[in-house]
C-alpha cells in the first residue's frame, strides 16, 4: 500500500490550483494509468447531452408509463451520472431495468449502445473534420497541458497507459487524433463488445502484475470516480482532474464533490501546473 496522512483539510500548493487532500510520501511511481474522456480528450465533451435525450425518448415510446419527460429526465440525469467512468455498456444496462420496471420489454443493451454511438457521431464527427481541416487545433480539443504533462512523465521514464470506458477502436483514432497515442507505451485499453473482459479494475490489476508493480508504485489520473476508486483499492496514488464538461444537464457539476468522495488525493483542474505536480510527488527531499 501507499503512504498517505490524511491532511485536516485540503492544502492548495502556493501558486497553484492544485489540491493536496492526502499527503503523500516522495512517490515512487513508475507507471502512470490515464482516463481519456474528460481527463485527455475533448472530442466527446457534452456527450450526455445525446445519451439523456435518447433515453428519455426511449422510456417513453417503449413502455406505458404515466411519468412526464421532466421527471424522465432527473431519473435518466441521475444513473447516468453515477455510471459514469464505467464502459457505456453499463448505462444501457440501467436503461434496460428502468423499461423493465416500467412493464415494457427492453432490446438487448448493445442495441441501445449502438443507438447511442450512431448519435454522438455526426457531433464527434464534425470536430474531428474540422482538426483534420485545420480549423481547429488538436490542443483546442485536449485538456490544457496534457501533452505535456505525459512528455514530462516519458522525460522521467516513466510508463504510461490509458484506459477509457468508451470503445477502443474510437479511443486509439481519437488518441492518434490528438497527437497523444505514441506517448502510451504500456497500452491503450477501451470497451469490448464482450463487456464482462474489460474494466478499469482489470487494467490496473493486469498493470501491476505485467510490471511486478506495488501498488504505491502506480499514479491513476482521471475525471471519474470509478478509477480513483479502483486507483485507492490498490493503494495507488490517485489525481482527480476537476475538468469542466459542458452539457445542459450540468452534470458533473459536483465533479470535485465526487472525487474528493472517491478517495482522490490530489486534485487538480487540469496540467496546466503539471510540472509543480511533478515536482511535489517526485522531488521532495532531494
Amino acid at each position: 500500500m501507499g503512504d498517505f496522512q490524511t491532511v485536516a483539510r485540503p492544502q492548495t500548493l502556493e501558486n497553484t490550483s492544485i489540491e493536496i487532500i492526502h499527503e503523500t510520501e516522495r512517490a515512487k511511481v513508475q507507471h502512470a494509468l490515464f482516463d481519456f474522456d474528460g481527463t485527455i480528450s475533448l472530442i466527446r465533451d457534452g456527450w450526455q447531452s445525446v445519451m439523456v435525450p435518447m433515453m428519455v425518448d426511449i422510456l417513453l415510446e417503449e413502455t406505458q408509463t404515466d411519468e412526464t419527460p421532466e421527471e424522465l429526465e432527473r431519473i435518466v440525469v441521475e444513473f447516468v451520472d453515477r455510471l459514469t467512468g464505467k464502459q457505456t455498456i453499463y448505462q444501457m444496462i440501467q436503461l434496460c431495468e428502468e423499461i423493465e420496471k416500467r412493464g415494457g420489454v427492453p432490446k438487448p443493451p448493445l442495441e441501445y449502445k449502438d443507438l447511442y454511438n450512431n448519435l454522438l457521431l455526426p457531433t464527434v464527427d464534425k470536430r474531428i473534420a474540422k482538426l483534420e481541416r485545420g480549423e481547429i487545433e488538436a490542443p483546442d480539443l485536449r485538456v490544457p497541458m496534457s501533452l505535456e504533462f505525459l512528455q514530462c512523465l516519458q522525460k522521467r521514464s516513466i510508463k504510461r497507459s490509458l484506459a477509457s470506458g468508451t470503445d477502443v477502436e474510437f479511443v486509439r483514432h481519437e488518441a492518434g487524433l490528438l497527437g497523444v497515442a505514441s506517448y502510451f507505451d504500456g497500452g491503450i485499453f477501451g470497451a469490448l463488445r464482450e463487456y464482462q473482459n474489460f474494466s478499469k479494475a482489470m487494467v490496473i490489476q493486469q498493470i501491476l502484475d505485467d510490471f511486478n508493480l506495488t501498488g504505491g508504485e502506480l499514479l491513476v489520473v482521471g475525471d471519474g470516480s470509478v478509477e480513483i476508486e479502483n486507483a485507492k483499492a490498490v493503494g495507488a496514488i490517485a489525481v482527480g482532474v476537476t475538468s469542466v464538461e459542458n452539457n445542459r444537464y450540468q452534470m458533473n457539476a459536483d465533479k470535485r464533490g465526487r472525487l474528493l468522495r472517491a478517495g482522490a488525493d490530489i486534485l487538480i483542474p487540469d496540467f496546466r501546473d503539471g510540472a509543480r505536480l511533478l515536482t511535489y510527488l517526485f522531488d521532495r527531499g532531494q
